[in-house]
């Protein structure tokens, strides 16, 4: 009755006049119970009129609408909605999905008491199934994944706003490093304290997973805070730590700045490299995915086999964008599709067409035209990994073409004659993601491996040296970069004539690629150049100069100076060792 007594005066305000609607309203004490007292007893005249003119409400029929949990999940992105809910749905390879698996039942389910805290990288290429992996296997394993997700925000008072911004500070304490010591904190709470036993639970089901996707960005520019806060945690912790890390296709991997090779070996650290999705796999999903959409009836245009093969070949490994474009292709108001379909398919119809021309070469010239139809459908920018790429260029493989279809060469030039390449080398150099002159030098690297004949290397070391004079000029170096490239590659293939047609393509085997060696020599050239200008500062010389003018003459004077430092560094630098074997 008070409930009736508070509808009708919100009638207007609340939009009705039933009791539900004024159920929410608490009931006050002292004068509003005294009152609601009064109107037990005597109910006023425009609530019993309001009570009986007010119409019923009437329940909805089921299939009137939806339900509010199928209109969310309608509205979620296919990559959600679809999600693997088992390992039998990942498109991983099994193998790594089995790493994984044991690693985590060992630092898990068989660590020792006393044993201390074990960390694991997970590393690949974007959309390769990592994460998804790894949530699958905690949860049928029974962890429990406590993730870091980097503060959007953080609450600064005025006292920490006036030491950061005054005149005496350098910015040394803003935000990043709040960042740290919340990340620090964060992992000591999830190792220190255990979930709480409720009332017929086991010890064993507090089982915890630390996972972190989200690295804060201090530990970029500052890779030995991480390192110090990983020596405390593996020495502490009591539940594994999993970073997942993915990769670039540049080489300029993020896994090498934050976990280096010392760092892995001293916390024993496991590394587990996930490959990109490969398309037969990717296929299963997108099938799964499409006939899913079909049976629910929805107003979405369907693909066929062919413009699934290539959506797959498109997205370059990555299922996460292969879904994405799948949807962004299906969808019924998208004026892409209509238009770019018809167009693929009619171009598909003129080379079927075509005559004369043997299968081989029909595949090749389709080759440009088929990777604008990847590209229109909204794939990924094709990118290669670096050491594939140098095997591309090294290995250089070719397809055989008949005297007919080649050009005949004059007899003076009769040693040039070479079968069609299978691959455009500026192409590859520009997939790969590096500058051209970075390129060369892991070609220089590596390509004397793959010669036989010592001619064949003299004209590859030229090419090399003209390419390298291409980008001597620093004002031009960004001009003729990518012309420096395509001497380099080019001459390099074309001087390997153990290769130069496709029956000789058999036999080489895999040889290991190798890091240019001027990396360790610019690295010990830069410490040399600190080293001289620091011990040497008295003489007011540039690096360059100490080490090449001043440092040689020093050297052949007899104890020129007292300092030991001095005297160690002149006999290192300022002599050329008659014996020293270089390695690679």
């Amino acid at each position: 009755q008070v409930a009736e007594w508070l509808a009708h005066p919100f009638d207007g305000f609340l939009g009705s006049t039933g009791p539900c609607a004024a159920a929410v309203r608490p009931r006050r004490g002292g004068a509003g119970r005294a009152r609601g007292q009064q109107q037990q007893r005597a109910p006023s005249p425009a609530a019993e009129k309001s009570r009986a003119t007010a119409p019923r409400r009437k329940r909805a029929k089921p299939g009137a609408a939806d339900p509010p949990c199928t209109q969310a999940l309608e509205e979620l992105p296919w990559v959600e909605r679809y999600r693997p809910e088992s390992q039998n749905d990942l498109a991983v390879q099994k193998k790594k999905i089995e790493e994984v698996e044991t690693w985590l039942k060992t630092h898990t389910f068989q660590r020792q008491p006393k044993q201390g805290g074990s960390v694991l990288l997970l590393t690949g290429p974007p959309g390769c199934g990592k994460t998804a992996t790894l949530q699958i296997l905690a949860r049928d394993l029974g962890l429990q994944v406590q993730e870091w997700t980097n503060p959007l925000s953080l609450d600064f008072t005025k006292e920490d706003l006036r030491n950061m911004f005054g005149h005496d500070s350098n910015f040394h304490t803003f935000p990043s490093q709040a960042q740290a010591a919340l990340f620090q904190d964060f992992l000591l709470r999830a190792n220190k304290y255990n979930k709480l036993q409720m009332l017929g639970e086991s010890s064993e089901n507090d089982k915890k997973l630390i996972l972190i996707e989200d690295i804060p960005n201090q530990f970029y520019r500052d890779p030995g805070s991480l390192h110090e806060i990983l020596r405390s945690f593996v020495r502490k912790s009591r539940c594994p730590l999993v970073f997942i890390i993915s990769d670039n296709f540049s080489g300029d991997s993020n896994q090498r700045s934050l976990f280096p090779t010392e760092i892995v070996e001293e916390l024993c650290i496991c590394n587990i490299s996930f490959k990109p999705i490969a398309p037969t796999n990717m296929m299963k999903v997108l099938n799964r995915i499409a006939a899913a959409e079909a049976s629910m009836n929805r107003e979405n245009y369907t693909l066929d086999r062919t413009s699934l093969e290539l959506l797959c070949r498109g997205c370059s490994g990555d299922i996460r964008s292969a879904i994405n474009s799948l949807q962004f292709s299906s969808t019924k108001g998208c004026s892409l599709e209509k238009e770019f379909w018809s167009k693929k398919k009619k171009s598909s119809a003129i080379k079927c067409d075509e005559t004369g021309v043997s299968k081989v070469r029909k595949k090749s010239k389709g080759d440009t035209s088929e990777d604008q139809d990847i590209q229109a459908i909204g794939g990924k920018d094709a990118s290669i990994f670096l050491f594939h790429a140098l095997g591309k260029i090294i290995y250089c493989k070719r397809e055989a073409v008949s005297e007919a279809e080649c050009p005949q060469l004059p007899a003076h030039l009769s040693g040039h004659r070479r079968d069609t390449l299978l691959i455009q080398p500026e192409e590859i150099v520009e997939k790969s993601h590096m500058s051209g002159s970075m390129f060369n030098l892991y070609l220089h690297q590596n390509y004397v491996d793959f010669f036989s004949d010592i001619d064949d290397v003299v004209r590859a070391s030229d090419y090399l040296s003209t390419a390298d004079v291409l980008c001597s000029n620093w004002s031009a170096r960004l001009v003729m970069e990518s012309y420096s490239a395509s001497v380099a590659t080019r001459g390099v293939i074309h001087s390997n004539t153990s290769r130069a047609f496709a029956h000789q393509q058999g036999g080489m085997g895999f040889r290991p690629l190798h890091k240019p060696q001027w990396f360790l020599i610019n690295k010990k050239y830069q410490e040399n150049c600190i080293a001289a200008k620091s011990l040497f500062s008295s003489f007011c010389l540039p690096p360059e100069c100490l080490q090449t003018e001043l440092l040689p003459y020093l050297a052949m004077l007899a104890n020129p100076m007292r300092n030991q430092a001095q005297i160690a560094f002149i006999q290192d630098v300022g002599r050329l060792p008659l014996k020293r074997h270089f390695g690679r």
